[in-house]
């Protein structure tokens, strides 16, 4: 019987685990945190959206500049195939009104569960609290162990499933770049995806409006809109409509130095609506009980708005400028927020580096799979289904690759 280890016990490696242990193999999975599939259960707390239902042509089409390359595996194990899955572990799913794929329940743990029960009975083993340090001269793979001791481990194949660097206290650091880059494997530098964006605010908008949403407001990027709510932080801005343009503002700030995202302060309205409502007469009320009345405005959009343009420049102007203002809000963003705290990461281990199953071409007998690989998507059951994807497109690979080169 075959050694193969895992490296790494979120929803890729477990699923690689499953597969290979399926074939009959002898399957150990590492992973540095106390126990498995901690950003799963982190992801269950929102609902755990597995997938999204729209037709595959579309599907394919979210992961931007990798998707020409991940359609193989997306439609070797597509939407369908991971919902039957779960149905199998007998967690039955359901399309959301925005056509999302969740567990009933919408909870991670159950799922997780029945998952470990499987893995259990397929006799995986795990090995937890083993932080993965790389290879030693022997190409046997080292662990350091939670009391700090070393553990050299002989394995016939090693499928690599680390994740990526965003949320690292629950085990995806990240760490494993180093390792890789020292045997000159390809990798694109790591970056948050799906994260928010640093703004300098003044005190008044970081003490009056932090941890406010900003809502319902449509955003606008580089001829994208998206309609949906954010949140003030008290270090820049966050939230759904944000992540979806995260790719090209994150993109534009590198290139740039920072990136203008236009905000539709009002979108039930047309600009001409709008226009009309604020000429309607004023008298003595001050401008912000002005725009709150007849313009609808929330007290944290007209903060925006004053933040964009103060005060004692918007009393200058003419109430139709104000309310192309008010659709058309400029906001300056500086930096992306720190990738520890985005839901995804962008880069990883170039396409050029592996082949067409994912085994690092400099390391024969080495695979890789989920958010290690270059790619990102956004949120919406993407994230998941790339992971799950590219876990069984890996597995069956290093399942090939064990056939023909078994001791």
């Amino acid at each position: 019987m075959t050694t193969i280890a895992i490296i790494g016990g979120g929803p890729a490696g477990l699923k690689a685990a499953e597969i290979i242990a399926s074939a009959g193999h002898a399957v150990t999975v590492y992973d540095s945190m106390p126990s498995v599939g901690r950003k799963f259960l982190m992801a269950g707390r929102g609902g755990l959206n597995l997938t999204h239902s729209e037709p595959l042509a579309p599907f394919i089409t979210r992961y931007g500049t990798a998707s020409g390359w991940l359609e193989p595996s997306i439609h070797h194990f597509p939407p369908q195939a991971l919902r039957d899955w779960c149905q199998s572990l007998g967690i039955n799913t359901f399309v959301g009104s925005s056509g999302r794929v969740f567990p009933e329940g919408l909870k991670a743990s159950p799922l997780l569960r029945a998952w470990l029960r499987r893995l259990d009975s397929l006799g995986v083993h795990f090995a937890l609290r083993h932080s993965w340090s790389g290879w030693d001269e022997n190409q046997n793979l080292l662990f350091t162990k939670a009391d700090g001791r070393t553990e050299s481990v002989k394995a016939d194949a090693t499928l690599l499933a680390l994740g990526g660097a965003s949320w690292p206290r629950l085990g995806s650091t990240g760490g494993w770049v180093d390792i890789l880059a020292k045997q000159g494997i390809a990798i694109t530098p790591l970056a948050p995806a799906n994260g928010g964006f640093v703004v300098p605010w003044s005190a008044h908008v970081r003490e009056r409006f932090a941890g406010q949403p900003l809502k319902p407001v449509t955003l606008s990027f580089n001829g994208k809109s998206i309609q949906g709510e954010a949140m003030i932080t008290t270090s820049g801005i966050e939230g759904g409509a944000i992540y979806a343009l995260s790719a090209a503002l994150r993109d534009a700030i590198a290139a740039n130095g920072a990136a203008t995202l236009m905000i539709d302060l009002r979108p039930s309205l047309s600009l001409a609506e709008l226009t009309a409502r604020l000429e309607s007469p004023r008298g003595s009320q001050s401008l912000s009980n002005f725009l709150r009345k007849q313009g609808g405005l929330s007290p944290v959009a007209i903060g925006l708005l004053y933040e964009t343009t103060p005060l004692v420049e918007l009393q200058k102007k003419s109430m139709p400028t104000i309310a192309a203002l008010i659709k058309a809000c400029p906001l300056r963003l500086t930096a992306p927020a720190g990738i520890e705290r985005a839901i995804s990461t962008a880069g990883g281990i170039r396409r050029d580096a592996l082949d067409d199953h994912f085994m690092l071409r400099s390391l024969p007998g080495t695979f890789a799979a989920g958010e290690m690989l270059d790619w990102e998507a956004p949120t919406g059951g993407y994230l998941l289904q790339a992971s799950f994807s590219t876990a069984v497109t890996a597995a069956e690979g290093l399942l090939a690759w064990v056939k023909n080169h078994a001791r």
